[in-house]
C-alpha cells in the first residue's frame, strides 16, 4: 500500500479488483515481459539453455523439465507457475494479470489462450480504462487441445482432457474429458 494507505493499481490487479493498467509501474513491467518474450521468440531452437534461462527470468516458477515452442506471449510473466514436464506447442498466449498455476505433466496444443484478464461489461467502467483479472488453476496430468480458450477465474482439475477448439467458461472437475463451446464434461476418464 502507498504511504496514505491507498492500494496501488498493481495491488488492485493482484487482488482481483478493478484497476487501471495504464500507470507507469504496470506499463514498465509489461514492457519488461514483452522484451523477454521477444528475446525468447527470436532465439534459435538449438540454443536450449538460453531459452530455459529466459523463461526462468520471466516466470514465477518452473519445474526442471519443460518446453515452450515459440512464439510465446504473456503480459507480466511473474504470475505464471508451471510444474514438471510442461509442454506447449506453438503460439501459447497467457494473459497473466493474476496468478496462473499449472501443475505437472500438462500438455498444451497450438494456439491456446489462457486469459486471467477481463474487461467490465459496464460501458462506463470499460471506457474509464478499468479492467480486472481472476486467477486460473490447471491441475496435474492435463491435456489441452489446440485452439482452446480458458477464461478468467477457471479451475481445471487433475487428469483432464480438454478437446480442440473448446471455450472453457466454467470450472472443469478432475478425471473427465470435456469439450465444446461452451466447454462441457462429456465423459469420466479411467486413469489407470
Amino acid at each position: 500500500m502507498s504511504e496514505k494507505g491507498i492500494k496501488t493499481e498493481k495491488e488492485k490487479m493482484l487482488n482481483e479488483e478493478y484497476y487501471d493498467a495504464s500507470g507507469e509501474e504496470l506499463t514498465k513491467e509489461r514492457e519488461y515481459a514483452k522484451d523477454l518474450c521477444y528475446d525468447y521468440n527470436h532465439t534459435r531452437p538449438t540454443e536450449k539453455e538460453k531459452l530455459k534461462n529466459i523463461i526462468k527470468k520471466l516466470f514465477k516458477s518452473t519445474g526442471e523439465n519443460y518446453r515452450i515452442n515459440p512464439p510465446f506471449f504473456c503480459d507480466y510473466g511473474y504470475n505464471i507457475s508451471i510444474g514438471e514436464n510442461f509442454y506447449s506447442n506453438y503460439n501459447l498466449i497467457i494473459l497473466d494479470v493474476c496468478e496462473v498455476n499449472i501443475g505437472n505433466n500438462v500438455f498444451i496444443g497450438p494456439n491456446v489462450g489462457i486469459y486471467t484478464a477481463g474487461h467490465p461489461v459496464n460501458v462506463k467502467l470499460r471506457n474509464d480504462g478499468l479492467e480486472f483479472g481472476k486467477k486460473i488453476r490447471i491441475g496435474n496430468n492435463v491435456w489441452i487441445g489446440g485452439n482452446v480458450c480458458i477464461l478468467p477465474g477457471i479451475t481445471i482439475g487433475d487428469n483432464v482432457t480438454i478437446g480442440v477448439g473448446s471455450v472453457v467458461t466454467k470450472d472443469i472437475p478432475s478425471n473427465v474429458t470435456a469439450f465444446g463451446n461452451p466447454c462441457k464434461v462429456h465423459k469420466k476418464n479411467k486413469n489407470e
